[in-house]
């Protein structure tokens, strides 16, 4: 290791021999984001802090998702399936189905249909 003295009187620059990456980036964080990357670090299971900021620069996506779309579709699936569960059991009490009741749970699928066609389009613009 050979240590040189830089411009400035009190700046103290370290050259090694052989170093691969040779560049510094220096940023200031708040102990809030500081932390915030140290938990990001655990989950990815990555101890050197460098590393995980060179693979977040280079590798990194940002996604922010809205999900009120499969929120909604959810609950399109919950009113679904109680449809289906109330036919069903008014199908074993009676041995018969009303027309109305599979015109319903028919809405219901088609409502389904429509609003997984539209996660799906979104989805397919990321």
């Amino acid at each position: 290791m050979l240590k040189l003295i830089g411009e400035y009187e009190k700046q103290e620059v370290i050259f090694i021999a052989n170093r691969k990456r040779n560049g510094r980036i220096v940023f200031y964080v708040t102990d809030a984001e500081e932390q915030l990357i140290k938990e990001k670090m655990e989950v990815a299971n990555i101890s050197n802090r460098e590393a995980f900021l060179r693979k977040m620069i280079f590798d990194g996506y940002i996604l922010r998702l809205d999900l009120s779309d499969v929120r909604k579709m959810i609950s399109l699936l919950s009113n679904a399936t109680n449809n289906l569960n109330q036919i069903a059991k008014k199908a074993n009490e009676t041995g018969s189905i009303y027309e109305n009741d599979v015109k319903a749970i028919q809405a219901h699928y088609d409502k389904l249909w429509e609003q997984s066609d539209l996660i799906l389009r979104s989805i397919s613009k990321l």
